[in-house]
């Protein structure tokens, strides 16, 4: 049996407390942003538990940090992007769920055509680079506001409106060359 001293388990047991008074309370906000980036729940589920895992082996230096709740945002960003670019390198679309909101009540061969719209739209947007692609689902998918989305990023909204507008010049470029 390991045997600590009497200081090392109170210091453990007050950061664990700090911890979980601090932290913990974040992981809805926290799971709410990356459910904008991510599209699978499970996704979503894994980047928040990176992102505490993170926060729990730099709990000592949290006192560093001006707002704890910005730095978990931030990695939080960080961590959904990463995950958005390790999927783009291989080959997963990251709009497959938009397939089954087609209506059954079109024919055959117009459900077809949207498909295979929508199958060259996702290839176009996984060439995007992971900003642009998030920012272009957050505008048209989520629905949000210019500002909102610069909020969410840690941008400007100059920065999110010329990344919109290069995202969307680019896969109007590519659509229109199939």
């Amino acid at each position: 049996m390991l045997c600590f001293p009497v200081s090392f388990v109170l210091i453990y047991r007050m950061e664990k407390e700090r911890f979980k008074t601090e932290v913990s309370p974040l992981q809805k906000k926290l799971a709410g942003y990356a459910r904008r980036l991510l599209d699978n729940p499970q996704d979503v589920e894994d980047a928040i538990q990176e992102v505490f895992l993170k926060l729990w082996n730099i709990r000592r230096e949290l006192d560093r940090y001006h707002s704890v709740e910005a730095l978990a945002i931030r990695m939080t960003r960080n961590v959904c992007l990463n995950r958005l670019n390790a999927s783009r390198l291989h080959g997963e679309v990251p709009l497959s769920n938009s397939v089954s909101q087609l209506s059954c009540e079109e024919n055959p061969y117009m459900i077809l055509e949207k498909k295979d719209e929508i199958n060259h739209l996702e290839h176009i947007m996984g060439k995007l680079s992971g900003l642009q692609q998030v920012i272009l689902r957050m505008k048209h998918v989520d629905g949000l506001e210019i500002r909102e989305i610069a909020e969410l990023t840690g941008s400007t909204p100059e920065n999110v409106r010329v990344n919109l507008s290069r995202a969307r010049k680019k896969v109007k470029e590519l659509f229109l060359k199939i």
